[in-house]
């Protein structure tokens, strides 16, 4: 990926505006010309430079004012539509300085906020507008005919420049001898693409609160060691990121030396600290190499207003209908170095304090690490704290119900700079379910099974049981938090495999299921066998919902350490299978602590439509578990047969296939 610039400008607009006869028409005609002009119009007309001529590489337009041709009305729209100002005034008349902060400041400050002007101000009342932060247009200062005199007015400009921060710079200039003419364009041209003020406070002499902001981020994203220090290969990694060159090492050893001798505790084990680091930043833009800092800004994702940009964020992803999105091999690796990276005692787990640092460079955590994470996915069940495991299966959960916030959070915790890539390089969109089911087989590793049944019928705890170890802590257990999700892995013959339980929330039996609470990889029906009501709810929504759709469907029977009570329905669940071609109910209960149901799910989600599958695949000892095998050896020689009448009849057809072709040549 090629350097990032977050808000490069495609074009500058220059206006110039000051009293009659300071010069600012002869400017523009010198720049134009390289000479001085003999005969100067009252107004020059507006002027395009290409892009190859620029210092930055951006067209520049100019445009010049004339009071002698323009209204007030037309000013105001000039000011507008300008990216920079430059106020004009001449250097052998004080009049003209002083016109600076009694006309011309005021003016434009007034211009780009009407309210300022006593505009508006009853419209904006009536409407209930909120306060906003006034705008400010960047402004150039320029003194011409330095050629008439023999001084320097620049301590005057110092002055006003102190009471006001919209001033990005101020320069002394001839347009008869053409002196400093071109440094007065390009001051004007880097006041719009790196300006001063969202970086550096003129009056206390340091760095704006936002811009220290973003820089702490830039340095712990930069700190791949987590020591709160950037040594040599951090720096050479941050540079060549930035800057797309290498540090050599004498000028390494000159940067460290400024930082020494400014910031004592600025080199820490000849190593650069947050303190000096922000140091260097400060030192740029005081020698007005504010591009720099930009430079830096821009590569990490920060816009002109030092927020993150948008399109840094949310690279657009195409997501064709019906398929799903998970985390590419080099997201997983990304994430596992994250996490290695502040898991600081080594113990294999993220602590709450340790899992805040982690997010210490995102606005906020993306998730709350007390009532979420450590709800919905595996733990450490000694510590109650976050696993690696469980680390990468809450990252997989979001990948696949939010991708967005995945790809947001990513370019947060510096998966652009270190990866030298977009985020989209850590997603992998799948292909389309309709594919899968015509090959009656997933090309997916992450199925989302939506668990549905009446309340009370024990499926929070079921879903629960797929994150421990051992489920018989969970018996007596009130689930107070609302957890709708809960994700693990699986092994399906032989892979790894996510499966994500949700657990769709059923207020009333009567209330209908929105589509997105229906459409999923593989539906688990949950009724308490020990309630004699619960299975009614069960079967009608299978009717309603299921009977007629491609989704695979398993019905639940919970608490079957219970005994098992008739249901009140026209058909016992069995029963009712049995009709619906379905799997025989799975009897479950936490005081058994088996996890047999999940894999059970899983496959059927990896093998949609295709229950030959869910048999072939398992082992012997396996079969009993899908309901499908009985003590009858005749089973094994009827499927033996199946397989081989199937294989028999392939052969036939692809002989008269072969034969019907080669007499048609």
């Amino acid at each position: 990926m090629g350097q990032y610039t977050a808000s490069q400008r495609k074009n500058v607009r220059i206006l110039l505006v000051g009293d009659a006869r300071v010069g600012k028409t002869s400017l523009i005609l010198s720049l134009v010309s390289e000479e001085y002009p003999e005969e100067v119009p009252p107004r020059a007309e507006e002027i395009t430079i290409p892009a190859n001529v620029t210092p930055e590489q951006v067209p520049t337009s100019i445009v010049d004012f004339s009071a002698l041709e323009q209204s007030e009305d037309a000013l105001a729209a000039e000011i507008n539509k300008a990216h920079v100002v430059c106020i004009v005034y001449a250097v052998d008349d004080d009049d003209t300085l002083d016109r600076i902060t009694s006309h011309w400041l005021p003016l434009i400050r007034a211009k780009c906020n009407p309210s300022l002007d006593g505009e508006g101000d009853a419209e904006a009342e009536a409407e209930g507008d909120v306060q906003r932060e006034p705008i400010r247009k960047p402004i150039v200062l320029v003194g011409n005919k330095i050629d008439l005199i023999e001084y320097s007015t620049m301590d005057s400009v110092l002055a006003i420049m102190e009471d006001y921060p919209e001033i990005e710079s101020c320069v002394e200039c001839s347009a008869k001898t053409l002196h400093n003419i071109s440094e007065m364009f390009y001051y004007a041209q880097k006041a719009v693409l790196h300006p001063t003020s969202p970086l550096y406070m003129m009056e206390e002499q340091e760095l704006t609160s936002a811009c220290k902001k973003s820089l702490v981020r830039i340095f712990k994203i930069c700190d791949i060691d987590g020591d709160n220090l950037l040594n040599d290969y951090e720096l050479n990694l941050f540079q060549r990121r930035c800057f797309n060159t290498p540090l050599q090492p004498q000028i390494l050893d000159e940067v460290k030396a400024v930082i020494q001798k400014n910031v004592p505790d600025g080199i820490y084990n000849d190593a650069v600290t947050l303190k000096g680091f922000l140091f260097l930043h400060c030192l740029f833009i005081q020698r007005g190499r504010n591009e720099t800092t930009w430079a830096v800004l821009r590569r990490f994702g920060y816009n002109d207003q030092l927020e993150m940009c948008h399109e840094y964020l949310r690279p657009p992803l195409k997501i064709p209908p019906g398929s799903s999105t998970e985390l590419s091999h080099r997201g997983q690796q990304f994430l596992i170095a994250v996490f290695e990276r502040y898991d600081r005692d080594g113990d294999g787990a993220l602590s709450p304090e340790e899992h805040k640092m982690l997010f210490s460079t995102c606005p906020s955590a993306p998730w709350s690490y007390s009532t979420d994470i450590r709800k919905s996915c595996p733990i450490n069940e000694t510590t109650g704290w976050v696993t690696l495991h469980g680390w990468l299966c809450r990252w997989t959960l979001m990948t696949l119900i939010d991708v967005v916030k995945t790809m947001e959070y990513l370019a947060y915790l510096g998966f652009n700079v270190h990866e030298n890539d977009s985020q989209l390089a850590a997603i992998h969109v799948t292909r389309e379910r309709r594919i899968d089911l015509a090959k009656r087989q997933s090309s997916r590793s992450v199925y989302k099974c939506h668990v549905i049944g009446p309340k009370g019928s024990g499926k929070t705890g079921m879903c629960r049981g797929f994150l421990v170890e051992d489920m018989h802590k969970l018996i007596g257990k009130e689930f107070k938090t609302n957890v709708v999700h809960c994700i693990n892995s699986v092994q399906v013959y032989g892979q790894e495999k996510h499966l994500i339980l949700r657990d769709i929330d059923v207020r009333h039996a009567l209330d209908p299921l929105q589509p997105q609470e229906v459409n999923c990889d593989v539906a688990c029906l949950v009724y308490d066998s020990s309630n004699p009501r619960s299975f009614e709810y069960v079967a009608r929504i299978y009717i309603k919902y299921y009977a007629e759709s491609k989704i695979p469907v398993m019905i639940v029977g919970t608490k079957c350490d219970m005994d098992e009570r008739r249901q009140d329905y026209l058909m016992q669940p069995s029963e009712f299978c049995d009709k619906y071609k379905l799997l025989p109910p799975h009897l479950f209960s936490l005081k058994t602590n088996k996890k047999e149901l999940y894999t059970k799910l899983a496959t059927m989600a990896a093998f949609p439509r295709f229950q030959a599958a869910w048999i072939l695949f398992y082992k012997h000892s396996h079969l009993r578990q899908f309901g499908l095998m009985t003590e009858d050896p005749k089973l094994w020689w009827k499927a033996g047969l199946g397989v081989a009448a199937a294989t028999m009849l392939g052969f036939i057809v692809l002989k008269t296939i072969s034969a019907a072709g080669a007499h048609t040549r």
